[in-house]
């Protein structure tokens, strides 16, 4: 499997005047009108176009006939209020939650992995919402200067953008937020996405951090080597929330190789196991603990794990809610 997170956000986005649309290329797709709460509560934006991993996106026109490539850019809408817009997903990371599982199921499935292009066109979509930059592509759902020359628009994730100088130091809450707020302005949404952040920073405020300054392994997948959350990405962020130290901290990636030497050295007070269907948190276990050495681990010989759905671990909608549930599991850990 591929790195499964590209965490990254924009450094201050820099907007132009509408005028410079022409000359970027892209073509605004103008659709019927929107039905769903989020548009309906909120103006359009100024007439300007927002830097998006280098590519520039048009705001003036409300996406009509949007396609969402993995969870986080599916759940971030339906969170937004604007499921009826999303005509298709693709490769989603696993079940939404409860509160927007009636609003998931009314949107068909077209790939449980990346989409092809064909598949993408199918739909006739006018905008394409990616969590990842690499979906973006001829291999995948198409690349971004293709598609707008077909009169779809597309917008990635900030946090997933790969150019140099647009991947922060460090990720931050502050970074989410922006995303959403962000996204509120791309879709028409703005009203709904200043509740949704509200809602967030009220929640996040709420989560107790631990004080028994315990040490904590983020382990994302990999058998041999073991991948992991490292120093800038949404687990670091998460953990620093939660008052736990990363034994990956000093590697400044997101996410990152780190070999089983390292991580026995380190010896860490908890584990948090990223649950996935491809990947599950009891195979990680079971990994474990039928190793020798990594079996004589302290919080492996204690059962001393924390587990996480794939998609909460990806800088998106849902890290708030994960990291109060991961304080719950947290809060049970018991370590002598």
């Amino acid at each position: 499997m591929t790195n499964p997170t590209r965490t990254r956000i924009p450094l201050p986005r820099r907007i132009r005047p509408l005028a410079g649309l022409a000359a970027a290329g892209l073509l605004a797709v103008t659709g019927c009108s929107a039905t769903s709460t989020g548009a309906e509560n909120s103006a359009a934006p100024a007439d300007a176009v927002i830097d998006n991993c280098g590519t520039e996106v048009d705001t003036a026109a409300a996406p009509e006939r949007i396609v969402t490539i993995k969870s986080t850019s599916t759940e971030l809408l339906i969170a937004l209020g604007l499921a009826d817009r999303v005509i298709g997903s693709a490769f989603q990371d696993g079940p939404v939650p409860e509160e927007w599982a009636a609003a998931a199921a009314d949107i068909p499935v077209i790939s449980d992995f990346a989409p092809s292009q064909e598949a993408v066109l199918e739909l006739e979509p006018d905008f394409v919402f990616a969590g990842w930059e690499s979906m973006l592509t001829a291999e995948a759902a198409g690349d971004r200067a293709s598609l707008a020359g077909l009169g779809i628009g597309t917008y990635v994730a900030p946090s997933a953008c790969k150019e140099s100088g647009y991947q922060p130091e460090k990720l931050t809450f502050d970074e989410v937020f922006a995303q959403i707020a962000e996204a509120g302005r791309v879709f028409h949404a703005q009203e709904a996405a200043a509740d949704l952040v509200a809602e967030q920073r009220s929640a996040l405020e709420a989560i107790e951090s631990d004080d028994r300054g315990m040490s904590a392994l983020w382990y994302s997948s990999g058998t041999d080597t073991p991948y992991v959350g490292a120093g800038i990405g949404a687990p670091q962020m998460m953990m620093e929330r939660l008052g736990l130290t990363n034994v990956a901290a000093d590697v400044a990636d997101t996410w990152s190789p780190l070999g089983w030497e390292a991580i026995i050295d380190a010896d860490p007070d908890v584990i948090v196991l990223v649950d996935a269907s491809w990947n599950t948190a009891a195979s990680k276990i079971e990994l474990l603990e039928s190793n020798p050495a990594t079996a004589a681990l302290g919080a492996v010989q204690s059962s001393r794990y924390l587990v996480v759905p794939f998609a909460a671990g990806e800088a998106g909608v849902r890290n708030v809610s994960a990291t109060a549930n991961l304080a719950q599991q947290l809060a049970a850990v018991d370590v002598e």
